[in-house]
C-alpha cells in the first residue's frame, strides 16, 4: 500500500477495493492488529496542534483519505491520489464482508437507542450477520480498561468505534494491542447515519467537496464555527506546504 508523507502525517493513497482486500487478509490470518484511521481537513488541522492525535494517526497501519478536499490538496501538492475512501462507505462495506465471510464485528459508540437501531438495520440487510458484542459510547475515563477487556473477551474480528475525534483515535492507539482484535476502525458519526438519525450529503455535494456544508446545514449551531475555523486553517496549511516545497534550496 503506497504511503504519502504530508502535513507531518502518514497517509495512504489506496482505493476502496485495495483497502478492503488488505483488511480481509488481516482478519483472515489474525496474525496482527490492523489499526485504521481516516483523515479529513479538520483532523489534519487538529493533528498539527495535538501531538497525541498526530501520534495515533502515524501509529495506524492504514490511513485513508476521507474528505474530498484532502484529495484535491494532496494532488495540488504533487501527490498521486486515485480517490477518497469515505469512512462511512468503508464501514458499511466491511459489515457486508463480515456477513459474507462469517466475521464477527463489535460495535462501540453512539447512544444506546442509535446503536440498537443500527444493529437492527444491519441484521435486516445481512440476515447472516453475527455480532460479537456492542456498547454505547457514553463512559468515563476510568471505565476504559474494563471496556477494552470486554472487547478482547468477545473475540471479535472487527471493531468499529462510533465515537468523536480525537477520543476514538486515542482509545484505539492506547488499547489496540491489549484488545487483540485483527481490525480496528474509528467511524465517527457513521452509526448515526446508518440508524437514520443524521443524513449524508447528496452525492453531488460529496463529490464537490461540500459535505462539510451539508453538516453545517444540519447542525448550524455546533458546526459553523468549527468548519469556518478548520477549513480556513487547512487552506493556509496547504499553501504553506506548497510554498515550502517550491522554495529554492
Amino acid at each position: 500500500m503506497d504511503e504519502i508523507r504530508a502535513f507531518g502525517l502518514k497517509i495512504h493513497n489506496s482505493n476502496m477495493s485495495e483497502t478492503i482486500h488488505a483488511i480481509d487478509e488481516a482478519v483472515k490470518t489474525r496474525s496482527n492488529v490492523l489499526q485504521h484511521i481516516v483523515v479529513n481537513a479538520a483532523k489534519i488541522v487538529n493533528a498539527q496542534k495535538d501531538e497525541e492525535l498526530r501520534t495515533a494517526i502515524n501509529n495506524s497501519n492504514i490511513v485513508n483519505i476521507d474528505g474530498q478536499p484532502v484529495v484535491w490538496a494532496l494532488r495540488f501538492l504533487g501527490h498521486q491520489v486515485p480517490e477518497r475512501v469515505a469512512g462511512c462507505d468503508l464501514f458499511q462495506e466491511l459489515v457486508a464482508v463480515c456477513a459474507q465471510k462469517g466475521y464477527k464485528p463489535y460495535f462501540f459508540g453512539a447512544k444506546e437507542e442509535v446503536l440498537q437501531k443500527m444493529m437492527q438495520i444491519f441484521k435486516q440487510r445481512h440476515p447472516g450477520l453475527q455480532i460479537a458484542g456492542y456498547r454505547n459510547g457514553y463512559y468515563s475515563a476510568d471505565e476504559e480498561p474494563q471496556i477494552a477487556d470486554a472487547i478482547k473477551e468477545s473475540k471479535a474480528d472487527m471493531l468499529f468505534l462510533g465515537i468523536t475525534s480525537p477520543k476514538k483515535e486515542l482509545f484505539i492507539d492506547k488499547y489496540s494491542k491489549k484488545m487483540k482484535i485483527p481490525f480496528i476502525m474509528g467511524v465517527g458519526g457513521s452509526f448515526d447515519i446508518v440508524a437514520g438519525k443524521t443524513k449524508r450529503a447528496p452525492l453531488w455535494m460529496q463529490s464537490s467537496g461540500l459535505e462539510w456544508l451539508y453538516r453545517v446545514y444540519q447542525e448550524p449551531g455546533r458546526m459553523w464555527k468549527r468548519y469556518l475555523t478548520t477549513n480556513t486553517e487547512f487552506i493556509l496549511l496547504v499553501v504553506k506546504n506548497k510554498f515550502k516545497k517550491n522554495k529554492p534550496a
